[in-house]
C-alpha cells in the first residue's frame, strides 16, 4: 500500500472554538470572524507570497465556513481573487439537527503553485488540486481514498480505494489494496471530461461523490 494517499495518515487535530468567541456582536457585519485555517504560498507565480484562509460564521447554529484566496498586488497589498461559502460543509449541517458532522475543518496546502485542499469524508478523506489560470482557481486533480473497515476498524482484510483523477486529461483510475501489499488486488481506470473545469467557487462540499 506504498501509493496510498499519504494525508490520510497524518494526525487529526481538531479545531476547538473557544465559547467566548460564540458571544461576539450580531452587529458585525463580516459574521465570517474567526479565522481556523491560514496558508500563504505562491500561488499565481509572480514571486510574491499570496494567503488562503478558511474563516467560521460564529453567529450562524450551523458554523458554517468560507474559503476565502488572496493575490499579492504590485502594489504589494492583498487583494481577494475567490470566495466560497459553500465548498466546505458546516460545522453542524442543518440534517443533522444539532450534532456535530464528525469531521475535522480541511487543511490547506501549497506546492508548486497548486492549492491543496484535503477534508476528511466517510471512510476516508479527499484531496482537491487547485490551478491558477486567467483569473479563476479551477479544479485539475483529484486524490481520494476510501477503506471498507466491515469490523468497524481497520486490519489485514481492509480493502483500500484509492481514486486519482487528472481533470486535465480525463483519465480516472482506482486501485483496490490492502494493507501491507506490494501491488494492486484490482485496477479500474476510464476517461471522464469535464469541460469546463470547475471553479473552486462553484464546487459544492457534496460534490466529494462526483468524483
Amino acid at each position: 500500500m506504498n501509493n496510498i494517499n499519504k494525508y490520510f495518515y497524518r494526525s487529526f487535530i481538531f479545531i476547538l472554538v473557544p465559547t467566548h468567541v460564540f458571544s461576539q456582536s450580531i452587529k458585525n457585519k463580516n459574521k465570517y470572524t474567526y479565522e481556523v485555517r491560514e496558508e500563504k504560498g505562491d500561488l499565481n507565480h509572480d514571486g510574491k507570497i499570496d494567503r488562503v484562509t478558511v474563516k467560521m460564521d460564529t453567529i450562524d447554529e450551523t458554523r458554517p465556513l468560507r474559503l476565502q484566496i488572496f493575490l499579492s498586488q504590485p502594489n504589494g497589498k492583498l487583494a481577494l481573487t475567490a470566495s466560497s461559502d459553500k465548498i466546505i460543509e458546516p460545522q453542524y449541517p442543518t440534517e443533522n439537527h444539532g450534532k456535530f458532522n464528525g469531521y475535522q475543518i480541511p487543511s490547506l496546502f501549497i506546492e508548486n503553485g497548486i492549492l491543496k485542499m484535503w477534508s476528511e469524508i466517510k471512510g476516508g478523506n479527499i484531496t482537491y488540486h487547485f490551478k491558477y489560470k486567467k483569473g479563476n482557481f479551477e479544479l485539475i486533480y483529484v486524490d481520494k481514498l476510501i477503506y471498507s473497515a466491515t469490523k468497524g476498524y481497520i486490519d489485514e482484510n481492509t480493502i483500500f480505494t484509492e481514486t486519482k483523477f487528472d481533470l486535465i486529461t480525463g483519465i480516472r483510475t482506482e486501485s483496490d489494496e490492502k494493507l501491507g501489499s506490494t501491488k494492486p488486488l484490482a485496477v479500474r481506470k476510464k476517461r471522464v471530461l469535464i469541460r469546463p473545469l470547475p471553479k473552486i467557487q462553484d464546487i459544492k462540499f457534496s460534490d466529494k461523490d462526483l468524483y
